[in-house]
């Protein structure tokens, strides 16, 4: 199983050559095999960084992320109770962004590999990350 966090999703929407080549391995291969999941904590985010014009797309951030969403085999993981009171036991390792926990839990609750650039998760000793 393959979780692909914010960033990672949009560029490998909008902007593969941003991605390594092991990261863009990995979500080829997990889309190839059902095994890709985000955290649905990303589409929120997705959609805050279109609002505030980080993100420029031509359509809607609804439409945009519903295309990214029928482009591969990917799920989209709920957060759950475990999910949520997971980040309270984090410690400063990963960083204090909610939605970076949030995806952190995810990551070790559904036990799946962390597809991601972000230097906090990926020197984290609790994440099994891939870049």
């Amino acid at each position: 199983m393959i979780l692909i966090d914010t960033c990672a999703i949009i560029w490998d929407a909008l902007d593969p050559s941003k991605l390594t080549e092991k990261a863009a391995a990995a979500i080829e291969k997990a889309d190839r095999h059902n095994a890709l999941i985000i955290s649905d904590i990303s589409i929120w985010e997705i959609s805050m960084l279109v609002k505030r014009g980080r993100i420029e797309i031509a359509t809607t951030s609804a439409h945009f992320i519903n295309l990214l969403l029928e482009s591969r085999s990917i799920s989209v993981v709920a957060i759950s109770p475990e999910i949520a009171e997971l980040p309270s036991s984090f410690g400063p390792e990963i960083n204090n962004d909610p939605a970076d926990r949030n995806i952190a839990a995810t990551s070790l609750i559904h036990n799946a590999q962390l597809v991601t650039a972000d230097s906090n998760l990926i020197k984290s000793s609790l994440l099994d990350t891939i870049w």
